[in-house]
């Protein structure tokens, strides 16, 4: 018996998440079929690039094409429905409707108007929440995570487009990487916003992010006055390692791609995965001082 959430091998044509969000409108209708009208209001994209992903479909064999009247239509067949209702939870919890993530993708294009086209925007979006989907545990708040995501990496493009030519006064970019990014970049992240300010621009990444920053890590934060904010653990992009001045590594040994022009450190540090509130603080201290010796170094630089 396959495991519920493990795709059939047959079925990865659906592994793009506007084609899944296509399967999954085609499965919710009537006979299991849409016109490709229907489906480019319901996902709010053009309909080129409805029809484009469509024809993947068909050419893979999932969907049946049929011309009824002057109308074209696109349906599941019978077995392929059933094996997307044996993969798929009924509740779909842990995907977003294509009508979401078209607004995502709205609201990003508007953000990132004069910058990047809306194609360009669609692509980061599509690809974010894909990759914050295969995290462990992923599913909580997977909407907002995805369009902080997105526009993270999006930034980073913007930042990286430059070609090294920053504004006078831009901010120092660092870039810190654990394998969870739950614990020890989170906090290397959180004390550099916190002490440098507008100075530097800081994020995140995990060779094999998890759903949450641990629970002992904010508290260790709290403890010394260093607000979280809305971080949670994100995939490992070559985006951010590219809009990156300083790459600071812990523990994930080759993951990180090594572009030339950043600096990289890495830092031997204790993981806080399992460990008590007393040697999480211990950790946090190491990374504080670890920190202000980095950020004087950078303030030296600027």
């Amino acid at each position: 018996m396959r495991e519920r959430g493990t795709i059939a091998p047959e079925l990865s044509a659906l592994g793009d998440a506007t084609r899944g969000a296509i399967a999954r409108l085609l499965l919710d209708a009537d006979d299991h079929a849409l016109t490709v009208g229907r489906l480019t209001e319901a996902l709010a994209l053009r309909q080129p690039t409805v029809s484009h992903h469509l024809r993947v479909l068909l050419e893979a064999g999932l969907v049946a094409r049929e011309p009824r009247g002057r109308e074209v239509w696109y349906s599941l067949s019978e077995t392929v429905a059933a094996r997307l209702e044996e993969w798929a939870p009924p509740s779909a919890a842990d995907s977003l409707s294509g009508a979401l993530l078209g607004r995502i993708i709205d609201d990003l294009g508007t953000r990132f108007a004069g910058t990047f086209s809306r194609e360009t925007v669609q692509r980061v979006v599509l690809d974010s929440y894909d990759l914050l989907r295969a995290r462990d545990g992923a599913g909580r708040a997977l909407p907002s995570a995805t369009a902080q995501f997105a526009a993270e990496r999006l930034s980073a493009q913007e930042t990286s487009g430059l070609g090294g030519e920053r504004p006078p006064g831009a901010p120092l970019e660092v870039l810190f990487v654990c394998v969870q990014n739950a614990g020890r970049s989170q906090l290397a992240a959180a004390i550099m916003r916190h002490l440098g300010g507008e100075r530097v621009r800081v994020r995140t990444a995990g060779s094999a992010p998890i759903d949450a920053i641990r629970p002992a890590v904010v508290t260790a934060l709290d403890e010394i006055g260093v607000p979280l904010g809305g971080e949670f653990p994100k995939p490992l992009t070559d985006d951010v390692v590219r809009a990156a001045d300083v790459v600071v590594t812990m523990g994930c040994g080759d993951a990180c791609p090594v572009f030339p022009g950043r600096r990289y450190l890495d830092w031997a540090v204790d993981d806080p995965a399992g460990q008590p509130l007393d040697r999480v603080r211990a950790i946090r201290d190491d990374i504080d001082a670890r920190v202000r010796g980095l950020l004087g170094e950078l303030a030296g630089r600027s």
